[in-house]
């Protein structure tokens, strides 16, 4: 896949930076979409700012006559849409920005790709794909015994952020089985790695626990999630690119189902080995809150098909990963100052000064 053109949508957040960065160490010309709302992160292609095949371009997928300008001049081979508001807890406070992102949004990008699409030559437009980012979330809530989703579990969304992720996956199906649009859709579990905005529990467990903060788990901790490496999520999602099959939809896990509560211990661990506190262990700080509404007990992928399909396979535990993880946070604690902007103060309040 060298030297293909990616218009990449979202591709200033957590997942979208690093899918941005291996497709440019890969040699691919990329063009960034982003309209930088509370996570999206310059900072997180710092590494690219002088390098020819990253350009940025700050707007809103929801855009149709820029995207259609970007289209236009840009003549991508693919276009992949990480673009979403993506953290949970916010569909309390505002779903509405869910519906417009991830529902409309979306409809917006594939409307204005297909029109454009039509009008390339043959062999470009039987080599051209859209690849959309989604999330296992979709498939709803699995008991302790339940066999892990696949491809084919019936969609069962149980919030708003589900919901519109669900919608946005149907919509990206649809436009391929009415139009013959040649779509691919991923569907991920938890990510973790550096530059997560810390918001989410991995990021930030770390930083309350090197602040010396207590440390927020939701109800009892026993909820379950299966954690992927952000680097094998973004090979796994070129992998797709190059070879997925037009229509299908490919699950991507970590083989790594943990308890959150286990989750927490284990970074806590981490820090007393990696940045020991001078008052104790870090594991002091932990505090069991009110569980927020509609906490899905467990998820967990069953990502066989890509392996067998397409070869891919995870090149990280998570106990390596996490390490790499956490040695990453310590090491770039002007990163972490850098991100905690007012409104993520705002939200903190919002989700916990009253739990």
């Amino acid at each position: 896949m060298r030297n293909k053109r990616l218009l990449v949508t979202g591709g200033a957040g957590f997942i979208g930076s690093c899918f941005v960065m291996e497709a440019v160490e890969r040699n691919m010309e990329v063009l960034n979409l982003d309209k930088l709302t509370y996570s999206g992160n310059l900072l997180n292609l710092s590494s690219l700012a002088t390098n020819p095949l990253h350009k940025f371009v700050r707007g809103d997928i929801g855009d149709a006559e820029l995207t259609a300008k970007l289209l236009e001049d840009f003549q991508p081979e693919a276009v992949l849409n990480f673009a979403a508001e993506s953290h949970v807890d916010r569909y309390i406070v505002n779903p509405d920005s869910f519906v417009h992102t991830n529902v409309l949004g979306t409809c917006s990008l594939l409307q204005t790709t297909l029109l454009w699409w039509k009008k390339l030559p043959e062999d470009r437009a039987k080599d051209f794909r859209f690849l959309h980012v989604s999330t296992d979330e979709v498939f709803g809530a699995l008991k302790a015994n339940d066999p892990p989703f696949t491809e084919e579990t019936p969609y069962a969304p149980n919030s708003p952020y589900s919901a519109s992720k669900a919608a946005s996956d149907h919509f990206v199906r649809a436009y391929h089985e009415t139009y013959g649009l040649p779509t691919l859709i991923t569907n991920c579990s938890n990510n973790y790695g550096p530059r997560q905005f810390p918001e989410k529990l991995i990021p930030l467990v770390i930083l309350r626990a090197i602040s010396g903060e207590e440390i927020p788990v939701y109800g009892s901790g026993e909820n379950i999630r299966d954690w992927l490496q952000v680097e094998d999520h973004c090979s796994a999602i070129l992998n797709v690119l190059e070879k997925g099959r037009i229509g299908q939809t490919y699950a991507i896990g970590g083989r790594a189902e943990r308890a959150n509560l286990q989750v927490v211990q284990a970074i806590c661990s981490l820090i007393d080995e990696l940045h020991p506190d001078k008052n104790g262990p870090t594991g002091r700080l932990i505090r069991l809150v009110k569980d927020r509404s509609g906490h899905d007990f467990r998820y967990a992928v069953n990502c066989s098909k890509i392996e067998q399909e397409l070869g891919w396979k995870q090149r990280w535990t998570f106990e390596q990963g996490l390490r790499k993880t956490v040695i990453w946070y310590l090491d770039n604690q002007d990163w972490l100052q850098a991100v905690q902007s007012g409104e993520y103060r705002n939200w903190l309040y919002l989700n916990y000064a009253q739990r």
